[in-house]
């Protein structure tokens, strides 16, 4: 059966509009995301260096430091990344062995290239 995305905008919008003028409810559904306290053990379950872990989140090694240490909370995009990392680890173990560069290859993931010497004739 084809979805009708379009129609599935219209119902959601007429949901909002309802909810707004009190005739319907909304289902809801609440995350526990984690927090700084948890920082240190999800990363000691990957078994992973603050400096790996830092930069595999895209946040200075100062910033993690800080979750770690809970002067600071994670937030946004972060937090998300921290869920998936507390709840599959797996997953998150072999992105970052995919993202990790092989000896020998540039980041791209292609052999460096050697530059071509032109000689005179």
């Amino acid at each position: 059966m084809k979805r009708d995305i379009g129609k599935e905008i219209l119902s959601g919008l007429e949901e909002i509009a309802e909810w707004k003028q009190g005739r319907a409810s909304l289902r809801t559904a609440e995350l526990n995301l984690p927090k700084a306290a948890d920082v240190k053990e999800i990363r000691d379950s990957l078994n992973l260096s603050q400096e790996s872990f830092a930069g595999f989140l895209g946040v200075s090694l100062g910033t993690l430091r800080g979750w770690e240490q809970q002067r600071r909370e994670p937030q946004g995009p972060a937090r998300a990344l921290l869920l998936v990392a507390a709840k599959q680890p797996r997953a998150v173990l072999a992105a970052f062995s995919a993202a990790a560069p092989e000896r020998g290859k540039s980041r791209s993931g292609r052999a460096p290239e050697r530059s071509a010497r032109k000689t005179a004739a």
